[in-house]
């Protein structure tokens, strides 16, 4: 079996993770296999104080909301993997089943849903692997009047910059309702595209250099992968952008119209972000132009060199071939100083062919 090389088994996976089987129930609440044991913090905070618990399981955090009733609530649940305790936050929240089909389901594009308790909001998350690969993962977020549980099902931690905030009581966001938090979660979200896509800006100077240098299948390979991952930015971030649309035309009482306000900075910033991948498009697609251009060129040098080669021994072969005649009424066949007058007369043969070619600039590396 051919083994397939690093660039494909790279490859950004941009396809819906299918954990129900096809023509299933709608509603089917079923985790993967590979997903993670779910753990539980629960951050309750108010103008004055803020308090980070974590929590063993679902009831716990039930237990400690009821009893902190005065207090604002951020329930983070990291990891899927427990279906009872899925169906149990159903249950307890009157969050439909497919809601949480949509969470436990791989890949959901950037949404908003309007329900008659919550608010069902999607996003993505894109950030740098250890071995640099582009993850894509999902963050769901329910709302409640004065609660926001978000989900997600790895232990990457993509909100401390918001927890700071919360800890140090930086702004409004432990004065306003939890919905100001749904728009700092949302924020951050956004804001992280934009040290990604700074480091995919330096690589792509860095490819563009090599590539003047010496191209090579390589740096082919990398520049498709990057163009793959602009690709799959640029996905997320249209659908980011018209989430956030939504959400500010959405007439609800679980986002207030000082929070939109905030919101809207939210939403500039996905039109940046948008306007960087379509430039970064635009800088791969030159750059494999640059690549087929120099291995054209490239290519094209290889041929002149060649023709130039055949072109000199062209004649050389006629002499050769004319004296390899052996017939005895060749002229110089038993003359003394017979071969060494040919092959100086080709050698002044050779020595015409370049000063020519020389002359009609034929000879020059561009």
């Amino acid at each position: 079996m051919k083994k397939k090389s690093a660039y494909y088994s790279d490859r950004l996976k941009m396809v819906r993770k299918s954990v129900s089987p096809p023509g299933a129930s709608p509603g089917l609440i079923q985790p993967a296999s590979d997903s993670l044991i779910p753990k539980l913090v629960l951050v309750s905070y108010n103008s004055e104080t803020i308090m980070e618990m974590p929590c063993e399981n679902l009831a716990e955090a039930f237990k400690k909301i009821k009893e902190q009733s005065q207090f604002k609530h951020w329930l983070e649940i990291k990891g899927l993997g427990e279906k009872q305790m899925l169906e149990e936050l159903c249950e307890y929240y009157s969050i439909h089943r497919m809601e949480m089909e949509d969470v436990v389901n791989g890949y959901q594009r950037p949404k908003i849903e309007e329900h008659s308790n919550h608010l069902f909001l999607v996003s993505r998350l894109f950030y740098r692997a250890e071995n640099e690969d582009l993850k894509n993962e999902q963050v769901s977020i329910f709302l409640f009047p004065n609660l926001l549980v978000s989900m997600q099902d790895s232990y990457i931690d993509q909100f401390e910059s918001v927890r700071a905030r919360l800890r140090s009581d930086k702004g409004f966001i432990r004065t306003a309702n939890v919905d100001y938090l749904a728009y700092g979660l949302m924020d951050t979200a956004i804001d992280n595209y934009f040290p990604l896509l700074e480091a995919v800006s330096e690589s792509l100077d860095v490819l563009e250099d090599k590539l003047f240098d010496q191209p090579t299948r390589s740096l082919l390979q990398q520049i498709q992968k990057f163009k793959r991952e602009l690709i799959a930015i640029r996905r997320a971030v249209f659908a980011e952008r018209d989430k956030i649309n939504d959400l500010l035309r959405t007439d609800t009482e679980l986002f207030s119209g000082q929070t939109k306000v905030y919101l809207k900075d939210t939403y500039d910033h996905a039109i940046q972000v948008l306007d960087i991948v379509d430039s970064y498009k635009e800088i791969t697609a030159s750059l494999m132009d640059i690549y087929l251009s120099n291995v054209s060129n490239r290519m094209n040098q290889i041929m002149k060199v060649l023709a130039i080669i055949s072109t000199v021994f062209i004649p050389l072969t006629f002499v050769v071939g004319v004296y390899g005649m052996n017939f005895d009424y060749l002229p110089e066949l038993h003359w003394r100083y017979g071969y060494p007058i040919v092959m100086i007369g080709m050698g002044v043969l050779v020595v015409l062919q370049f000063l020519f070619f020389w002359r009609k600039g034929w000879l020059d590396k561009s």
